[in-house]
C-alpha cells in the first residue's frame, strides 16, 4: 500500500542522485581540465569537449532537481493527508509527463552513445582524426553514465507513479 513515507523516499531518493549527478559534473569538469591543458594531445583535447558540455548539463539538472526536491517532499506528503485530489490533479500529471520524457532521454542517450563509440572506433587508430576519436569516447562515457542515472531514475518514477495512482483510486 502506499504511503506518506513512499512519497518521502522517492523524494529523498531524487536528491540523493541529484547530487551524484553534481559530483559526477564537476568529475567531468576536472577531467576536462585536465585532458585539454595538461595531457594537450588532439585526443584527449576531442575527449574533453563532451565532457566539459555534458558536465554542464549533469550539473545544471543536479542542481535544479536537488534545489526542488524538499519542497516536492513536503508539498506531496502534506498533499496525501490533507489534500488527496492535489495528487491526482498536479503530481500524477507531472509524473506522467516526467515519464514520457525519461523515454526521449534515454534515446537521445542511446544515439548518442552509440555516436560515441562509431566516432572512437572509426578514428582512434588515425592520429590525424584522433580529436575525432577523443570526442566518441567522451561522448560515450557521458551518454553511458546518464544513461545508467536514468535508468534508475526512471525505475523510481514508474514505482511512485503507479502508488499515486493506486492510493488517489481507493481514496477519491
Amino acid at each position: 500500500m502506499f504511503s506518506k513515507a513512499d512519497i518521502e523516499r522517492y523524494f529523498t531518493a531524487e536528491k540523493s542522485e541529484s547530487l551524484v549527478f553534481i559530483i559526477i559534473g564537476l568529475a567531468a569538469i576536472v577531467a576536462a581540465v585536465i585532458l585539454f591543458f595538461f595531457l594537450k594531445t588532439g585526443f584527449h583535447k576531442g575527449m574533453s569537449l563532451p565532457l566539459l558540455l555534458i558536465a554542464c548539463i549533469q550539473l545544471t539538472v543536479g542542481y535544479t532537481v536537488y534545489k526542488r526536491s524538499d519542497s516536492d517532499r513536503k508539498r506531496n506528503s502534506y498533499a496525501y493527508d490533507m489534500n488527496p485530489a492535489e495528487l491526482r490533479n498536479k503530481e500524477i500529471p507531472r509524473m506522467l509527463v516526467v515519464k514520457k520524457n525519461f523515454v526521449i532521454y534515454r534515446w537521445i542517450e542511446i544515439v548518442l552513445l552509440i555516436t560515441g563509440l562509431v566516432l572512437f572506433f572509426l578514428w582512434k587508430s588515425n592520429p590525424d582524426k584522433a580529436f575525432w576519436g577523443g570526442i566518441g569516447l567522451g561522448l560515450a562515457i557521458q551518454a553511458a553514465i546518464m544513461l545508467c542515472a536514468d535508468y534508475f531514475a526512471e525505475a523510481r518514477a514508474i514505482t511512485y507513479t503507479k502508488g499515486l495512482l493506486e492510493f488517489t483510486s481507493k481514496n477519491l
